[in-house]
């Protein structure tokens, strides 16, 4: 039961990372957004998400995990309530960025939750497995959903929709999911000081790479806000590195499978993260499906993404981590290529189903298995951080990877209209498909650095034992 409630919470965060791309159209008119301010409904929710993240790891280690998942799902409720209400552009960026700060408590609580509660190895790769299915499959649905609900009842549908998800998955957490014990976090402190330069530091680092491809690389504000952020971030790591109790552990870097997983996240979210965008792009812009149809669409590669969560479990404990990780790339390597073909202005859906079912096999079973592999090996008591720094790595990585595809998706469509835009948009999805490939094979390079067979911290102490006993 505890396992159903994570899995459903991290479907709702999921969903909702992708539930507005088929609906924004319909925001835009709707609410009254410009054709620069639009992205924001998105970006809010990003920049929010990973600027708050580290804050939201920590908390849950320290403050109690369950408190911190009930509070994230309070935040997701409200906020979900204030966009489907909102008349005006501010109102619902401002919405959007209260959902992300939701999302930041959320995240790395459902998952510090999922790695406590079951044991590293086989149990705890089947687990990942179902939540892994939940948070993967979720980004597709949620498409799916948006265009669903948004043909059926209009925009505001895709928030109000939250509500009740967020408000019973809360309610549910107190019946099922055991009380928080402050059990080996006595003594311990709140680090204020990481925690402020942490959240002031990510949010305008995120800020800066998002809006960067829209304002230009050396607009004055851009070069502003990244100054800023990366002397924030220094004085950040410096003072982790001289506090008792940090608020991100720099010990936590000598993991490597953690390391490793972080960049692995980031790089997956930029590129197959971004395919939803470029799937509701594709669909809407170029074929003119209505937001109904485009969700219908999704219904393949949320049945390809579902059935590689739940197979890269299995995967992970029969062959590891990066065997696993391995292949799945391979694959969707493979399938990404075969979209990119079969991308162009007179295509048809049929063409573009091998493609995308290979690809979202390939994209489900990467989601359980990096997971699995960047928590394998931390101490119980730093899962909510542990967890906070791979999902920071996902979210900058989501939000860093759409705005550099969407700003190579759009190159040169500068005054066109009509049949000229329509054919330029193909193909600009096309070459985003080519850097999302580049992307893949970045990750694999990434992927030769986890360790070939991740063991439990116990097993290595009684390999080490055993080897002591065998030379002497």
């Amino acid at each position: 039961m505890i396992l159903a409630l994570l899995a459903f919470a991290q479907c709702i965060y999921a969903v909702d990372y992708s539930i507005v791309f088929v609906a924004l159209p319909e925001i835009r008119t709707g609410v009254g957004f410009s054709a620069q301010t639009l992205q924001w409904v998105v970006s809010a929710y990003a920049v929010a998400f990973g600027g708050f993240l580290l804050l939201g790891g920590r908390a849950a280690d320290l403050f109690g995990r369950r408190r911190m998942f009930t509070f994230g799902l309070f935040l997701y409720a409200a906020s979900s309530l204030a966009g489907a209400l909102a008349g005006d552009p501010t109102t619902l960026i401002v919405a959007r960025a209260v959902q992300g700060i939701g999302g930041a408590f959320l995240a790395p609580s459902t998952l510090s939750l999922v790695t406590t509660t079951f044991a590293e190895g086989p149990e705890r790769n089947r687990a990942l497995a179902i939540w892994g299915g939940a948070g993967g499959s979720g980004m597709i649905l949620g498409s799916l959903l948006g265009g669903v609900l948004t043909g059926a009842f209009g925009w505001a549908s895709i928030f109000f929709a939250n509500v009740p998800l967020a408000g019973g998955a809360m309610l549910l957490a107190f019946l099922i999911i055991p009380k928080d014990t402050d059990q080996g976090v006595s003594g311990r402190k709140f680090d204020l000081p990481g925690a402020l330069t942490a959240t002031v530091g990510s949010t305008l680092l995120v800020f800066t790479l998002v809006q960067g491809p829209e304002s230009g690389w050396t607009s004055p504000t851009i070069l502003v806000t990244a100054a800023i952020s990366v002397v924030i971030l220094g004085i950040f790591f410096t003072v982790e590195g001289r506090g008792r109790d940090p608020l991100l552990p720099l010990r936590l870097f000598r993991n490597r499978n953690l390391s490793t997983g972080t960049v692995v996240t980031f790089i997956f979210m930029g590129t197959f993260g971004a395919l939803p965008y470029f799937f509701t792009l594709y669909f809407q812009s170029v074929h003119g499906y209505s937001a109904t149809k485009s969700g219908i669409a999704f219904l393949l590669p949320c049945v390809g993404v579902l059935i590689g969560n739940l197979s890269g479990g299995k995967l992970a404990t029969r062959f590891g981590v990066r065997a696993t990780l391995t292949g799945a790339l391979l694959l969707g390597l493979i399938g990404t290529v075969a979209f990119a073909f079969s991308v162009s202005p007179s295509g048809t859906y049929l063409q573009l189903v091998p493609g995308v079912l290979i690809l979202s096999l390939g994209q489900g079973t990467i989601f359980t298995a990096m997971y699995a592999a960047a928590t394998t090996g931390v101490a119980s008591e730093d899962q909510g951080i542990a967890s906070g720094v791979a999902s920071t790595g996902q979210q900058v990585g989501a939000a860093v990877g759409l705005a550099v595809l969407v700003a190579i998706a759009n190159s040169g469509h500068e005054g066109l209209t009509g049949e000229a835009l329509r054919v330029a948009t193909s193909d600009g999805v096309r070459t985003a498909m080519w850097a999302t490939v580049a992307g893949i094979v970045l990750i694999l390079l990434v992927v030769t650095n986890f360790r070939r067979a991740p063991v439990a911290p116990a097993a290595e102490e009684t390999e080490r034992q055993d080897g002591v006993a065998s030379a002497v």
